[in-house]
């Protein structure tokens, strides 16, 4: 959808004769130099025909598929390199490639204090230094090291062993020692609550656990009595702890102590067993979005598969690369997505949300957040994220004077236009997008969205702005992250690309919600994923495992998804529903939640929203965490006062706020009955401490619903 025109018609003549005219220019010299080797067409056209060709086809011929890529036909992909089919050796080949390059960056922490906000809350700004790099030899040496002075400490390999840790450097060194020492690795989400915990503790039976200082403090320390298994503690910060040896009858080590005790020469000289490619890399537990978190097993070749098909849709991927880490890592997105960094030799240089950009809420004002200093080519991110980067930037838009909104109009639309063609813009780029760019770094090259759907307008908005394509991919936990990734010169909007070349898709008709593979005009059903990238199943839970994996009679794992899809002409995939979301209301009519709330998110005033429907009512309704500079502007339009809080418990502003989301439902056509006929503001934001979504963002139903169980009764009349 195009930003709304409403121009000067001289203005709209000077900046197309300006356009023409700078494109006249640089054309004769692009078109002399390229002439020898490719004709104009191919220079200017190639990305278009790139988008239009067939990605993936049934390789029987079957609407139901199965599909696959092009390029993997006849065979799947399993590996990078030849012989690399471990993650401890995939680490050696990259250690012995790239010895002495940057490998694993930290910004120093230069100052910290507290800073009160005028509503008396309090918030801890940084100031943050430049990164400090260590190696791809240190990291490996680190990681022998820990390995080593964790077997010292009782570690046995193929026994469990947990990290619940933030994304930092030592979180990768880390998982490389269990990786070397196979020691499969549990990992939890470091924003996970007491009892979910204590549940995966329990469940793997473990002994060691690797964390960090604060959330030992914040979080361990109160369940330690109710993991009687626990002996050992690794504390991963270099300061020095204020804790005893022991803690509730649990030795407490820091991770540099472990080290050195791994160095020692009767240490660092045991035998160590490898690990097979089949075994056990990683359990690492779902968020929890649907219920109580589940273990997934993942090995070492599923890991391998997994990051080998993501490759192949990175152009040039190579040791000049730098990524930025801030997503958790104990997310199947970023862990791929890091050890896809180390197989190609790149940087990866560490942040968090709270200070990857210069407005970030961690970082002081005047100083520079992590974007802007490590400048990466690539970066990962959940729509939350990149939702948050377009309202605020379409805000700093309205408080433009006219004459820079209608110059910001004119560039955007004739870079969509320009972007549609396979074209490209670099005197808009240079100009218009430069500010907007440089919120990254200016110089990300590739960014890949995972972990949710992204909307049209967002990602229509980040492939103009930010001057680099936008990736959008599907993949699953199940699946370790690898499902499907859309071409980079592919500006289709709200599909996610075609299979990638470890896996084959096929659709399973689901009659109950009308969706077959015969289905007009394109085939539709279950998304299933089957290939080497498919995981072993869910830890200690044998029935579960069985409902959700099978394997067909080539002997080939598949995984059944609950989303639902559709195949296009070209191969690439649109999910379009989930099992699990679909309601069906008294009448019979079924609401897809997450379509809806996809559609709803591109209204101004909303922050986030969650769709609730009860199958025993007629309507919809709806959680919204409105945004507070838009509610705020409205409020003052309208002449309502109050605090915050007031405004949000305010019926009308409720009401206010109910004919702008009816408006943005009307303008997504959504039906009458998918519209919320009552909604609930939330004056406090949705993160993950609060548990109601997950470390990616995901809405968590459950928690929501009884966390709004009050206002859910009264909504639907109950009191």
């Amino acid at each position: 959808m195009k930003l709304k025109e409403d121009l000067n018609p001289i203005l709209v003549l000077l900046f197309y004769l300006m356009v023409w005219i700078y494109t006249t220019v640089s054309f004769l010299p692009l078109y002399l130099l390229s002439w020898v080797s490719r004709s104009p067409r191919d220079f200017y056209g190639s990305e278009e025909e790139r988008a239009k060709r067939t990605k993936a086809h049934s390789v029987l011929g079957h609407p139901e598929g199965p599909y696959r890529a092009m390029s993997a036909t006849k065979r799947l992909v399993t590996s990078l390199h030849p012989g690399v089919e471990t993650l401890d050796k995939m680490f050696e080949y990259s250690a012995m490639r790239f010895p002495n390059r940057d490998c694993l960056g930290t910004r120093e922490v230069i100052s910290e204090e507290d800073e009160r906000q005028s509503n008396g809350k309090v918030f801890k700004k940084v100031v943050l230094g430049e990164y400090r790099w260590l190696s791809y030899k240190d990291v490996i040496t680190a990681a022998t090291q820990l390995g080593s002075g964790l077997a010292s400490l009782g570690q046995r390999p193929k026994s469990n062993i947990a990290i619940f840790c933030e994304t930092r450097a030592e979180w990768l060194i880390a998982a490389q020692a269990c990786f070397i020492y196979n020691f499969p690795l549990v990992t939890l989400y470091s924003t996970l609550g007491g009892p979910a915990i204590v549940h995966g503790l329990k469940e793997v039976q473990v002994s060691h656990i690797i964390t960090s200082r604060e959330l030992l403090e914040t979080r361990l320390k109160a369940i330690l009595p109710e993991v009687p298994r626990l002996q050992h503690i690794i504390i991963v910060d270099n300061t020095q702890t204020a804790w005893p040896e022991r803690l509730c009858g649990i030795s407490i080590h820091n991770m540099a102590d472990v080290q050195k005790l791994g160095a020692r020469p009767e240490n660092a000289a045991r035998e160590r067993k490898q690990p097979l490619p089949s075994d056990i890399a990683v359990i690492m537990y779902t968020s929890g979005s649907t219920g109580v978190p589940k273990g997934v097993m993942i090995s070492h070749n599923n890991i391998i598969a997994s990051i080998s098909g993501i490759a192949e849709k990175i152009p040039n991927l190579c040791e000049d690369d730098t990524y930025i880490g801030y997503l958790p890592l104990a997310h199947v997105l970023e862990l791929c997505a890091e050890l896809l960094c180390v197989s190609h030799g790149c940087k990866i240089g560490y942040s968090s949300p709270q200070t990857l950009a210069d407005q970030s809420t961690k970082i002081k004002k005047g100083s520079r957040g992590d974007t802007s200093v490590l400048q990466p080519t690539l970066m990962a991110a959940v729509p939350e994220i990149m939702d948050r980067i377009y309202k605020n930037v379409m805000t700093k838009i309205e408080e433009m004077n006219s004459l820079q909104q209608t110059l910001f109009i004119l560039a955007y639309n004739y870079k969509l236009e320009q972007l549609s063609k396979g074209y490209n813009t670099p005197l808009c780029d240079r100009l218009m997008f430069r500010k907007v760019r440089s919120l990254l770094g200016g110089r990300t090259r590739v960014l890949l969205s995972g972990g949710a759907p992204l909307s049209a307008t967002t990602q229509r908005f980040m492939n103009v702005c930010l001057c680099c394509p936008v990736g959008q991919g599907y993949g699953l936990t199940e699946t370790c992250g690898a499902g499907t990734v859309s071409e980079l010169w592919d500006y289709s909007t709200g599909r996610v690309g075609a299979p990638l070349p470890c896996c084959e898709i096929k659709l399973k008709d689901w009659l109950e919600g009308g969706y077959r593979s015969t289905d007009k005009p394109h085939p539709r059903g279950e998304i299933l994923i089957g290939g080497p990238n498919v995981t072993m199943g869910y830890y200690n839970s044998e029935e579960k495992k069985q409902e959700d994996y099978f394997v067909d009679e080539n002997s080939q794992r598949w995984f059944c998804t609950g989303d639902i899809g559709e195949f296009h002409e070209d191969g690439c995939l649109k999910i379009i529903d989930r099992k699990k979301d679909l309601v069906k209301l008294q009448a019979g009519e079924y609401v897809s939640l997450g379509k809806v709330e996809a559609a709803l998110k591109n209204c101004p005033l909303v922050d986030n929203i969650c769709v609730y429907a009860n199958s025993d009512e007629t309507y919809v309704i709806g959680f919204v965490v409105p945004n507070q500079k838009q509610l705020l502007a409205l409020a003052g339009q309208y002449g309502i006062q109050g605090s915050w809080e007031e405004l949000c418990n305010s019926k009308a502003m409720e009401e206010l706020v109910l004919k702008f989301i009816s408006e943005a439902a009307w303008t997504a056509q959504l039906e009458r009955f998918e519209m919320p006929r009552k909604i609930r503001l939330s004056p406090d934001p949705w993160t993950p401490e609060t548990g109601l979504v997950t470390d990616a963002f995901k809405l968590k139903r459950k928690e929501l619903k009884a966390h709004y169980k009050d206002d859910i009764e009264r909504m639907y009349g109950g009191k």
